[in-house]
C-alpha cells in the first residue's frame, strides 16, 4: 500500500532519501556556522536593547532628579521674591509716612508762616489805623479851633470820637 501511494504522487525513495540527507547536511552547516552567529547576533541586540531601556530609565530618573531640584529652586525663588516684595512693600508704607508726616510739617510751617503775615498784616493795619486816627483827630482839632466850638460841643465830637475808636478796635 505504501508503495502504491508513494508511486501515485509518484515519489521516488532515492530522489527522497537524497533529499533528506541534503536538508540535514544543509541543518548542519547551517547551525555550525550560521545559527551561532545568528544567535550571537540576536543575543547581542537584546543586549544593547536591554542597556539602552537601562540607560533609558536612569536618564528618567536624573531628569527627574534635576526637576525635582529645579521646582525647588522655583519655590525657593518665588519665597524670595515675595520677600522681597514684602521688604518693598514694607519700605514703600514708610517712605509714604515719611511723605505726610513731612507734608503735615510743612503744611504747619505754612499756617505758622501764614499766622505769622497776618499777625504782621494785622499790626501794620493796626498802625495805619492809629495813624488815620492821629490824622482824624489832627482834623476834628483843626475843625474845633476854626469853628470855636463851646465847651458841650467839645464834649459831645471828643465822645463821638472815642465811640468810633471804640467800633474799630
Amino acid at each position: 500500500m505504501l508503495s502504491q501511494i508513494l508511486d501515485a504522487l509518484k515519489i521516488e525513495i532515492p530522489q527522497l532519501i537524497t533529499h533528506i540527507i541534503g536538508f540535514l547536511i544543509a541543518l548542519w552547516i547551517l547551525k555550525r556556522y550560521a545559527w551561532k552567529p545568528l544567535l550571537a547576533l540576536l543575543d547581542e541586540r537584546r543586549e544593547r536593547i536591554k542597556n539602552g531601556f537601562a540607560e533609558i530609565e536612569t536618564k528618567q530618573k536624573q531628569a527627574d532628579a534635576l526637576n525635582a531640584n529645579y521646582q525647588s529652586k522655583l519655590k525657593d525663588i518665588d519665597t524670595e521674591a515675595r520677600r522681597r516684595l514684602t521688604e518693598a512693600m514694607a519700605e514703600g508704607e514708610k517712605i509714604a509716612a515719611k511723605i505726610k508726616e513731612n507734608a503735615r510739617n510743612e503744611a504747619k510751617d505754612t499756617f505758622s508762616r501764614s499766622k505769622a503775615e497776618i499777625e504782621q498784616d494785622m499790626a501794620k493795619a493796626r498802625v495805619e489805623l492809629k495813624n488815620d486816627v492821629v490824622l482824624m483827630t489832627i482834623t476834628a482839632a483843626e475843625r474845633i479851633i476854626h469853628e470855636r466850638l463851646d465847651t458841650p460841643k467839645q464834649r459831645e465830637l471828643i465822645g463821638r470820637f472815642i465811640d468810633d475808636i471804640e467800633k474799630v478796635k
